[in-house]
């Protein structure tokens, strides 16, 4: 029985988890004897308790497989390896193991994502064929050789391409039976490091939580910081009302597509890709992915002549024709920006292969700037381990002018609020206030003022040190009258240069989430992805581009 009256309700945890005899959880088990996940009307009835309103059901939280798959790099803390090939290691995850068998046929691990494969190096079909399923888009997570034994520099040769591509591969002294079993040992492990899996389980914890309960409970008037899971939970639930359709150009990029189909699967909006739709199918098939219904793929050869009427008349002051269209046309990036100018779908996300130049040239051309915009900015949601916080610029302009950076104040601002973010705006510096001179201070304090006198509803202050910024002991000494000193929220720096080595250093140095670029100032959402962005980055952005087609519009 409850008898304490700080207990006011529970969170049960792991429910349809797999189960042996003797209570432990068996993940191997899990595809074979899956459990029915209860819901809060079972329980209800199953224990009187929850039918008290003094105690409450705060959430039931599903067991989820995935969630427990370890990094590749990880398998160091639990057997004694040496890397052959470090490759991705540090953020391939171990989904399924399987010990190799003597030859290959019917070896169906091989056609699943994210596998160790154990096995003797001697075994050389085994090596060849865990690189083969590589070299044909089936990630492994890795290659683990027991025995002590490395392959033969022939061998090494031939999986040469698989190991560019990011093949995991390593030794260990000891022989297969023994690796067979401390493996089941690595599930509990998370590492301190590994923060995409720790932020996937907070995100899938948020997912599960009755938030309205929470908020009757604790409803109190101080302001709350929006915590990463919770930023990243209200992304996904205003995109999912919202329903937008965005173009993906790059629609047969194995990334954007596994994020293409997550999101279709979760609705987080409709989907289009620009691509052939065999590719697509066997990409897919490669990948283990399952092409849903609602995934929409056209083929760009189908629809670009329909495009070049409306690509002359926007650009024939330019001295565009029909012929220089149809050439412009044939790359994939402003056909889909034509199809958003067109108003055939709500927005664009691309950069998983073009360079941002590629993606932001097109919409400065046939999209171009709202009328309140003198420029197109860039701000990145900084998922801090407490609280999100804004950057801006920190992608697109070198080195705007004083009026240029109140814009990006001011759009940054916006972007803030809009996300559910208190704009406090901190126009960084290398002085604060008074405590240093020279140009760079003067166009800070210029860009500060022209806010001031154009949105005075914003809180805004500079130039502040980034320290002074953010935090409040460092405020209380150097800028102790400041409104915005020690709480800022938004963070406007004076240059690219600043700006960009900041964040980097912040996401790299501190293990920071952080999503973006996101562009502001554009008629219609156009969004680009870095080159190295993950499936979970591509997946955010779709959500952010959705959101913003609302807010535009």
């Amino acid at each position: 029985g409850i008898r304490s009256k700080r207990i006011m309700g529970c969170v049960i945890n792991k429910t349809g988890a797999p189960y042996d005899n003797y209570g432990n959880i068996r993940p191997e088990m899990f595809a074979k004897n899956k459990r029915t996940v209860l819901d809060g009307d079972t329980l209800k009835k199953k224990f009187p308790i929850f039918k008290n309103s003094l105690f409450q059901l705060f959430g039931i939280i599903p067991w989820n497989q995935k969630l427990i798959a370890p990094r590749t790099i990880d398998l160091q803390q639990t057997l004694p390896v040496s890397w052959v090939n470090r490759g991705e290691a540090e953020i391939r995850h171990i989904e399924h193991i399987s010990i190799g068998m003597p030859n290959i046929a019917n070896f169906d691990p091989l056609l699943y994502r994210f596998t160790l494969i154990v096995t003797v190096a001697d075994r050389e079909n085994m090596v060849l064929a865990a690189a083969m399923a590589e070299m044909n888009n089936i990630p492994l997570a890795g290659l683990l050789l027991t025995g002590g034994i490395e392959p033969s520099k022939s061998i090494m040769r031939l999986i040469t391409p698989a190991l560019n591509k990011g093949l995991p591969v390593m030794k260990t002294a000891l022989d297969t039976y023994p690796c067979a079993i401390r493996l089941p040992h690595l599930y509990y492990h998370i590492h301190e490091q590994d923060v995409l899996r720790y932020n996937e389980i907070l995100k899938h914890i948020a997912e599960h939580l009755d938030t309205k309960k929470f908020d009757q409970l604790f409803n109190v008037t101080y302001e709350r910081r929006i915590s990463p899971a919770a930023f990243c939970y209200n992304l996904i639930k205003k995109a999912k009302v919202l329903n937008k359709t965005i173009v993906l150009p790059e629609g047969d990029e194995p990334r954007t597509l596994t994020a293409a189909i997550d999101c279709v699967n979760k609705k987080i909006a409709r989907c289009l890709l620009l691509a052939d739709a065999e590719v697509v199918s066997s990409l897919a098939k490669a990948q283990g992915l399952e092409i849903p219904d609602e995934l929409q793929i056209i083929n760009p050869v189908d629809i670009r002549d329909n495009y070049i009427d409306s690509l002359v008349k926007l650009r024939e002051r330019k001295g565009m024709n029909a012929v220089r269209a149809k050439q412009l046309l044939e790359d994939n990036t402003v056909l889909g920006t034509m199809m958003l100018q067109q108003g055939d779908v709500d927005g664009l996300v691309s950069g998983a292969l073009n360079t941002t130049a590629n993606t932001i040239l097109p919409a400065l051309q046939l999209i171009k700037t709202r009328p309140s915009a003198s420029l197109v900015s860039s701000v990145f949601f900084m998922c801090l381990p407490d609280q999100v916080l804004v950057y801006g610029d920190c992608a697109i302009n070198p080195d705007p002018s004083a009026e240029e950076l109140a814009d990006i104040a001011i759009q940054s601002a916006e972007s803030a609020v809009a996300f559910g973010i208190p704009a406090r705006v901190a126009m960084i510096s290398y002085s604060t206030g008074s405590s240093g001179r020279g140009s760079d201070v003067d166009k800070v304090i210029r860009a500060t003022a022209i806010v001031k006198q154009q949105r005075p509803d914003l809180l805004i202050d500079g130039p502040l040190q980034y320290d002074a910024a953010a935090n409040a002991e460092v405020a209380s000494k150097k800028a102790p009258d400041s409104p915005v000193a020690g709480r800022a929220t938004v963070f406007v720096f004076p240059d690219l240069n600043t700006g960009n080595t900041t964040y980097k250093a912040v996401q790299r140095s501190a293990n920071v989430i952080s999503i973006g670029p996101m562009l502001q100032g554009l008629k219609k959402p156009v969004n680009d992805l870095s080159r190295g962005a993950l499936v979970n980055d591509i997946f955010y952005t779709i959500a952010l581009t959705a959101i913003q087609s609302d807010q535009i519009t």
